[in-house]
């Protein structure tokens, strides 16, 4: 168990929101890759930057940092962010980590988990909110359909260690509409900007923050032969696959060389109307 009372749940409508300095900790998800935005810090919006946006357009004082890095694993995440992230002193923290480690052939969803747990608990002495995530029901995709069980128990865990240590849960397994190749980049990994906007939405229905985000519609999948489509599949294997699978047989990672974009909270700048 925690070592403090129970958080007191938001109630919106009443009292603005209680934040005030927000920390981002994870890996490429939360960095935001697949929504490419030149005037974003990194060059990435993704779904955190949106949350952001949202919870800093209600309150005067209210900062933003960002400390996620691309192809992280949960134990480079724990030894590179979980300390700087205190250092911060935040009163709000999301958390997602351990996706690479799942969909890696012979990993134990239970032994990362224990990992999770460890970084919960140090996180949990700040007194900060804490937003854990469920991992995305993969069934959709062909590719990573082999982990789902994996990523199920993975999300048993999640959910556990979250009710010892009264977090909140951001439910991607719940979450229907992105499991459609057309919320996804050209990847098939990372999510595109629509993904990472149903996300923020699905957020901040998880912290009870209101917002004028709305549901946006994907365009339908263009009409393709079979031909065209095996080609699709062939020029995706070639481009993104393979090099996925290189790095892995070479131990290394796409975020070898880069730097978390917000690594100092700071305020938020609003972008254009969506």
């Amino acid at each position: 168990m925690s070592g403090h009372e129970p958080r007191t749940p938001y109630v919106p409508n009443e009292t603005p929101h209680p934040w005030h300095r927000y920390v981002a900790i994870g890996d490429s998800f939360t960095e935001g890759i697949g929504d490419p935005d030149p005037t974003a810090p990194g060059g990435h919006r993704g779904w955190a930057d949106r949350v952001a946006e949202v919870l800093g357009a209600q309150s005067e004082d209210f900062a933003y940092a960002n400390l996620a890095v691309r192809g992280k694993l949960i134990g480079q995440i724990s030894d590179e962010q979980i300390a700087p992230a205190i250092a911060l002193n935040p009163d709000l923290i999301t958390l997602c980590a351990g996706g690479n480690d799942v969909i890696r052939p012979g990993t134990d969803p239970d032994e990362i988990a224990v990992l999770l747990d460890d970084m919960v608990t140090r996180l949990d002495r700040t007194g900060a909110a804490i937003v854990l995530f469920t991992g995305i029901d993969t069934n959709f995709t062909p590719v990573f359909r082999p982990f789902r069980g994996k990523v199920a128990i993975y999300n048993e865990n999640v959910r556990a260690i979250a009710e010892r240590h009264d977090c909140i849960v951001a439910d991607q397994w719940g979450l229907k509409i992105i499991q459609d190749p057309r919320f996804f980049a050209d990847d098939r990994l990372h999510m595109n900007p629509l993904g990472h906007h149903e996300v923020a939405r699905m957020v901040l229905r998880a912290l009870n923050v209101p917002s004028d985000l709305r549901e946006m519609v994907a365009d339908p999948f263009p009409a393709r032969t079979w031909r065209e489509a095996r080609s699709e599949d062939l020029i995706w294997a070639r481009t993104h696959l393979v090099p996925w699978v290189l790095r892995r047989l070479r131990h290394q990672s796409s975020g070898d060389s880069i730097e978390a974009k917000r690594p100092e909270p700071l305020p938020v700048v609003l972008p254009h109307d969506e």
